[in-house]
């Protein structure tokens, strides 16, 4: 039987290859790490189930993992289409991957819109080979409005909480997206079923109950008093 899961979640891994994606979602979604590079075909897909405490939700993520050479980008941009969140990742031992981030954001905007997404410098045991330093990377994180992560896929470093993030930024940007309720100014409600004779209770709107008195005015009703009780009332001197 199939599982029932309170919220889906798509999510691209796009970058350069070799920067470690497939490996990043297998540390995710299996927990097992290979250091065997194997270049990723069109696209490869996985799935992880996981609680999200602050969602206090089930999230099952559909990881899909992008090949980072230009010969497949028509193949994989088509697997973009409704995704709801993005990683993009490079190797702090490869410059070129640094250098390229932007673009990759540029073509996720492209084909899915504003939605979630995470900067990852995978790696970061390679501190001795490093091509680009702390400051260069978190000047661009800023630029591009994205939150930084510094990964170690083989030692599942960081791993986990970029995902989490993921889907707790996408959950903040669903609700920021929904219309506002507008709220109405409310009718007066008749708060008694059977008021009493020439009247009726009405709500005056800051719950409170008031009665309206509808009987005319004894003023208005009473009648002149004749020639003969005015005369009668008046003394002569």
């Amino acid at each position: 039987m199939e599982e029932d899961f309170d919220r889906e979640l798509k999510v691209l891994v796009v970058g350069n290859g070799g920067v470690g994606k497939t490996s990043m979602i297998r540390r995710f979604a299996k927990g097992i790490y290979t250091d065997e590079y194997k270049k990723t075909i069109g696209v490869d897909f996985l799935e992880k189930a996981l609680f999200v405490d602050e969602l206090q939700e089930e999230v099952r993520f559909m990881l899909w993992d992008t090949a980072g050479q230009e010969e497949f980008d028509a193949i994989t941009r088509t697997y973009y289409r409704g995704a709801g969140a993005a990683v993009i990742a490079f190797s702090t031992t490869d410059r070129a991957s640094f250098d390229a981030v932007a673009m990759w954001k540029s073509k996720v905007e492209a084909e899915c819109g504003e939605i979630a997404v995470a900067l990852v410098q995978n790696k970061v045991d390679l501190v001795d080979q490093a091509v680009v330093s702390a400051t260069e990377v978190e000047t661009l994180a800023r630029k591009l409005g994205l939150k930084l992560y510094r990964t170690c896929v083989k030692e599942g470093i960081n791993v986990t909480e970029v995902f989490v993030y993921l889907a707790e930024l996408n959950q903040r940007k669903q609700q920021a997206a929904q219309p506002p309720v507008e709220m109405l100014p409310s009718k007066p409600k008749v708060l008694s079923a059977e008021p009493a004779e020439n009247s009726i209770t009405v709500d005056s709107g800051d719950n409170r109950a008031q009665t309206v008195d509808l009987a005319p005015s004894k003023k208005r009703t009473k009648g002149k008093k004749s020639l003969k009780d005015r005369m009668s009332s008046c003394s002569v001197a």
